[in-house]
């Protein structure tokens, strides 16, 4: 196994425009949602509604096949044809005036994304040695982040012009592409000793290995959708619409600068950190319960981005130091497929508890963030990372 020859550093840089990318699946839409249905005014509701959630079914369902894609192609190949597919899929729906047709495209854009995810991830494991994870896993999750607040700037601006215009965006994927090409190394991330190529642990007997990082992720995703899911109709009566965009972009912008320091974290308080993501949900979430003044509003909306930045580079440096360098085709496309399904269940989860048991989904929210606390005090008894 070789690392990138050139630089270790454009390695990691190539990896990381993917994680860039990845977000866009969703945040590429939002601005342009209200234009979308009513260009498609005759449509039923309930697809429009999947335009949102389309890419996220395909991109759980290309996860689960993943380890089959690596016994079949090598990575650079297959992080190419991701990442073509992303951008032909992405910008094609610019042309798309069939809201059939749209939702193809969208479902391939989630094969797409479902394909650069373990690799954006995983392949940070393959090549550097554990004691780097946290802080690469932390730059992996700022990118994400950054990428969001870029697709939903520019996905804003586009949209402005006309709904379709919005899925332009998606041709930020070939920087990507030009870097891979370039510096990203053609391996085969499945193992060639021939005893055990027919015993590869099955997808159950990996759950039950890594379920406290994959739980986890569930968890983390279940908790930070309640927020952009609410907070726009919470927050109407304090803020302006402009306002509420600056305060939702400002949580992204507040999680990926937790993000840049998340390495420096975890080498001062490694094992104090499993509490911090479930303590920063809950605080974030009672603010938000109790948000009768603005302050309580930003407070809340400020510890549920430093939650989401913790949470998600933690859950994945975990994984990938327990995986080693197995970790991109084994617990990372569970870990994929835990955060996607989190994001699509969220609401259908929490909107009807919150009304069966009379209760705001911010409080609903605390109580789901009392049972993730509970789960990572359970399954992380001393958990330290090598330093």
């Amino acid at each position: 196994m070789k690392r990138d020859s050139s630089n270790p550093k454009i390695l990691v840089a190539t990896i990381l425009s993917m994680s860039l990318l990845t977000v866009m699946a969703g945040a590429a839409v939002a601005p342009a949602l209200n234009a979308i249905s009513a260009h498609f005014a005759d449509a039923n509701p309930l697809l429009i509604q999947f335009v949102v959630s389309m890419p996220a079914l395909f991109i759980i369902l290309t996860n689960l096949c993943f380890p089959m894609l690596c016994r079949m192609m090598r990575t650079r190949t297959i992080a190419l044809c991701g990442l073509l597919l992303y951008v032909a899929a992405g910008s094609g729906a610019f042309f798309a005036d069939n809201i059939a047709v749209l939702l193809v495209l969208r479902a391939l854009l989630g094969v797409s994304v479902g394909m650069i995810m373990p690799l954006s991830t995983g392949l940070l494991a393959y090549y550097f040695p554990p004691e780097e994870q946290a802080r690469l896993m932390g730059l992996a999750a700022a990118m994400n982040q950054m990428g969001g607040v870029v697709a939903t700037f520019l996905a804003g601006m586009l949209a402005a012009v006309s709904w379709n215009y919005a899925f332009l965006v998606h041709l930020l994927g070939l920087i990507a592409v030009v870097l891979v090409m370039l510096f990203l190394p053609n391996e085969s991330l499945m193992k060639k000793d021939p005893t055990t190529l027919n015993s590869k642990p099955s997808t159950l007997n990996l759950l039950k290995k890594y379920h406290p990082s994959v739980v986890g992720m569930f968890l983390v995703m279940i908790l930070f959708f309640i927020y952009p899911t609410n907070f726009a109709l919470t927050a109407s009566g304090m803020l302006s619409v402009k306002g509420i965009t600056l305060v939702m972009m400002g949580l992204d912008v507040v999680a990926f600068l937790v993000g840049l320091v998340f390495g420096a974290m975890m080498k001062r308080f490694a094992v104090q950190m499993k509490y911090a993501a479930p303590i920063g949900f809950m605080a974030g979430y009672f603010c938000l319960a109790g948000g009768t003044s603005l302050s309580l509003l930003l407070l809340g909306s400020a510890l549920i981005g430093i939650a989401n930045g913790i949470g998600v580079p933690y859950l994945n440096t975990i994984g990938s130091v327990k995986a080693g360098k197995e970790a991109a085709t084994t617990v990372m496309p569970l870990l994929s497929t835990a955060l996607y399904l989190g994001q699509f269940l969220s609401p259908l989860m929490v909107s009807p508890i919150a009304s069966a048991a009379h209760l705001s989904p911010y409080m609903v929210g605390a109580i789901i963030a009392v049972v993730y606390l509970f789960q990572a005090i359970v399954t992380r008894k001393g958990q330290m990372l090598p330093k």
